[in-house]
């Protein structure tokens, strides 16, 4: 409907040219004997009332279709965003993705309408203004059509040349907003250190690389309007000095003047605004390959092409001759075998560096390993669905992550379809109750950015009444008591035993004695399993295990003393 408007439109605009002229040799004519120009009045008025209404019609039509596009863009942006895996997030300022959906949908909404509102008017408008000057003189259309055919390419070769510039100032913008998200996001720790002012000077660097870019994509695009300034003022003073040559050699009427002078105009002031609306539609469109070209990579990890379901039934973890290396290049297994049975409690233990957070990212499926594979219950988790693998999943996490919405938001993201009362048992059971009836609104209470109304302990106490909730048969602790006080790490392991029975469960810790009533202990070291066993058969072997569970000891003596 736009296209057709629009295009109707344009048509009625240059025939109305038409219209003045015939009006113009109806009044040059002897009124007692001439033709009369009501007429020619008529279909001039009929003209210039369908060109206005024609371009209402395409500008409702696209109020309703440009907006739309825009937020189906913006949801399949986040739906392909939200599907690469964590480590593309890793590389990644949040602020810098974000503002580059948001900027892709903009730049495809100033495209749309600089197509239809500014660069097909003065192609149509060209092609039927030309037509119709042809009418008067076939050599003067001819000259205008290589005229306007150069100036187009020219300009076109020349916006062109300017893309490196525009992408510069798309990166630049992109990098600013960036910024911003990074530092209000860790405005805490700037603060902590004193670097208010520092930040100040640093984004005011970015601002400034910004503006310079910015400034230079403006001005090369002013040296385009320039050159093509000088081009229309020539040209309309040849045709129109041309046109009153005809006129004085009878060859042409008053109207065919004011005809050949106006379409004239028309078509280089259609080739200007053509050239504008290509250079803005270069920025534009810069923009949008910048915006896309980090957007738009290929996910990572996408589901096997004859995906199962998997339906854990025990939740039997193996690990089969697995390799592993990061795509940055750093080696972690090579062969490791692994066999943990169902409800079976395991704590994972060895330096940093050693493998323990790998060796949970990989039974998540956040990496695909090089060789070997990964079994839950004899399924490979290669081969199961991305949603059915998070199903059969529980992780508390050392850091807690919380969405900026109630408690019972955070907590029903376990289980979208629990009930309030489902909800509630896991509060109870997760020792939530205690602070959440002290909290002014409950489980009605917004935690803030990533929980930041609620202290450490209670973070930790949401996450593990989630993970009551989603009753996932295999469980995750990530460090889930590493860095709380006493009261608060003694109420989260009353918490954590309750959660742990009956199911698998795999712990990394950095303090062996949160591990001493598991049943079994993984030593990692370079990527290696140095021991395997339960901690007091470890503890009695001469080992890593032996000198972690001692070194311990001995800091904490040190504390004591």
């Amino acid at each position: 409907m736009i296209l057709v408007a629009v295009l109707a439109a344009v048509i009625c605009s240059v025939s109305t040219q038409y219209g003045v002229k015939f009006l113009v040799d109806s009044l040059s004519v002897d009124p007692t004997t001439g033709p009369s120009p009501w007429p020619a009045f008529a279909l001039l008025v009929a003209f210039i009332a369908a060109d206005n209404f024609l371009w209402r019609i395409a500008t409702w039509v696209s109020s309703y279709a440009f907006v739309g596009v825009t937020g189906d863009l913006r949801s399949e942006l986040f739906r392909h965003l939200t599907g690469h895996a964590p480590s593309y997030f890793a590389d990644r300022l949040p602020g810098v993705l974000t503002s580059r959906v948001t900027a892709t949908s903009n730049a495809v909404f100033q495209v749309e309408n600089l197509f239809f509102w500014n660069v097909m008017p003065p192609c149509v408008a060209t092609v039927g203004a030309i037509a119709l000057l042809a009418t008067v003189s076939v050599e003067m259309a001819v000259v205008l059509v290589v005229i306007s055919a150069c100036v187009m390419v020219a300009m076109f070769r020349i916006a062109a040349n300017g893309r490196p510039l525009h992408h510069a100032f798309a990166d630049k913008a992109a990098a600013v907003d960036g910024e911003m998200v990074d530092v209000v996001g860790n405005m805490g720790m700037v603060r902590a250190f004193g670097g208010i002012a520092r930040e100040h000077r640093r984004f005011d660097r970015k601002i400034g690389d910004e503006l310079v870019a910015r400034r230079r994509s403006l001005l090369y695009l002013e040296k385009l309007r320039l050159s093509h300034a000088a081009i229309v003022v020539v040209m309309t003073c040849g045709l129109l000095a041309w046109a009153l040559l005809l006129w004085r050699q009878k060859q042409a009427t008053a109207g065919d003047v004011v005809l050949v002078c106006t379409l004239g105009i028309s078509v280089l002031s259609a080739t200007r605004d053509l050239a504008v609306a290509s250079v803005d539609a270069t920025q534009h469109l810069a923009r949008l390959a910048e915006a896309l070209l980090t957007l738009l990579s290929p996910h990572e990890l996408r589901d096997h092409p004859r995906a199962f379901a998997l339906v854990p039934n025990g939740a039997r973890v193996r690990f089969e001759r697995v390799s592993f290396r990061y795509p940055s290049g750093k080696h972690v297994f090579d062969g490791l075998n692994l066999d943990i049975r169902p409800g079976q409690r395991v704590g994972v233990v060895g330096p940093s560096g050693g493998g323990k957070s790998t060796l949970v990212a990989l039974l998540q499926r956040f990496y695909d390993v090089q060789g070997g594979r990964i079994l839950i219950d004899g399924h490979d988790v290669a081969h199961a669905t991305d949603d059915s693998l998070r199903q059969a999943i529980t992780v508390v996490p050392q850091d807690t992550a919380l969405l900026n919405r109630t408690l019972l938001d955070n907590i029903r993201y376990g289980r979208p379809g629990a009930s309030d009362k489902e909800i509630w048992d896991a509060v109870v059971a997760a020792r939530c109750q205690p602070f959440v009836d002290n909290l002014p609104e409950g489980l009605l209470t917004v935690v803030g950015d990533r929980g930041v109304k609620l202290s450490g302990g209670q973070r930790q106490r949401i996450a593990i009444a989630r993970a009551f909730l989603k009753d996932a048969p295999l469980l995750i602790l990530d460090e889930a008591t590493s860095a709380l006080d006493s009261e608060s790490e003694e109420a989260i392991r009353e918490a954590l035993e309750r959660l742990m029975v009956g199911r698998t469960v795999i712990a990394i810790a950095h303090r062996i004695s949160t591990l001493r009533n598991y049943d079994r202990i993984l030593v990692l070291q370079r990527g290696k399993l140095v021991q395997d066993g339960p901690p007091d058969v470890l503890m009695r072997q001469e080992g890593a295990y032996r000198y972690l569970v001692e070194r311990e000891l001995g800091r904490l003596s040190k504390r004591v003393a």
